[in-house]
C-alpha cells in the first residue's frame, strides 16, 4: 500500500502546489524528469509507463477494474480537498478509466494507457505550446 500512495505522487499532484499559492508546481515537480520546469510529451509518456507499473499489480499488461480503484484511491488522497482548478480537472480526467479504456472493455492495457498520452497533455497544455508549465495552470486555465 506505501507504494501505492508513493505512486500517488507521481500521478496528479496538486494540493502541495495550491498551498504553495503556485498551482500545478507539484505536478510539475513530478513529471518534469529534466527539471526544466516544462512536461514534454516525451516525459510524460516515461512517467506514465512508470505509474502503470505500479498499478498493475498482478503484472498481466492491463489495469483492471479493481486495481483501478486503488489507483483512483491514491490519485484522491494526493489531489487533496484543494480548490479547484480546470487545468487540474483536466489532468485528473485525463487518468480516468473511462479517458483511457478506449476499447471499451473495462480494462487498460499498457498500449491504451501510453497511447492515451498525447492526448491527456493536449488537455493540460492550455496555451497549447507543446509542454506543460506552471503557467497552464493559472486560474484562466
Amino acid at each position: 500500500m506505501q507504494t501505492l500512495l508513493g505512486a500517488a505522487m507521481l500521478v496528479c499532484g496538486a494540493t502541495l502546489a495550491l498551498a504553495q499559492g503556485v498551482p500545478g508546481l507539484h505536478f510539475i515537480e513530478n513529471w518534469d524528469l529534466d527539471g526544466d520546469g516544462k512536461v514534454t510529451l516525451a516525459e510524460a509518456q516515461e512517467r506514465r509507463g512508470d505509474v502503470f507499473t505500479t498499478f498493475d499489480a498482478d503484472e498481466d499488461g492491463a489495469l483492471s477494474a479493481e486495481e483501478y480503484v486503488f489507483f483512483d484511491e491514491a490519485r484522491a488522497n494526493d489531489m487533496g480537498a484543494g480548490p479547484g482548478n480546470r487545468t487540474l480537472q483536466r489532468a485528473e480526467a485525463g487518468m480516468a478509466l473511462s479517458f483511457n479504456d478506449t476499447d471499451g472493455d473495462g480494462r487498460v492495457s499498457r498500449e491504451e494507457f501510453l497511447a492515451n498520452t498525447a492526448g491527456w497533455i493536449a488537455r493540460i497544455d492550455t496555451n497549447q505550446d507543446g509542454v506543460v508549465t506552471t503557467g497552464d495552470f493559472s486560474p484562466r486555465g
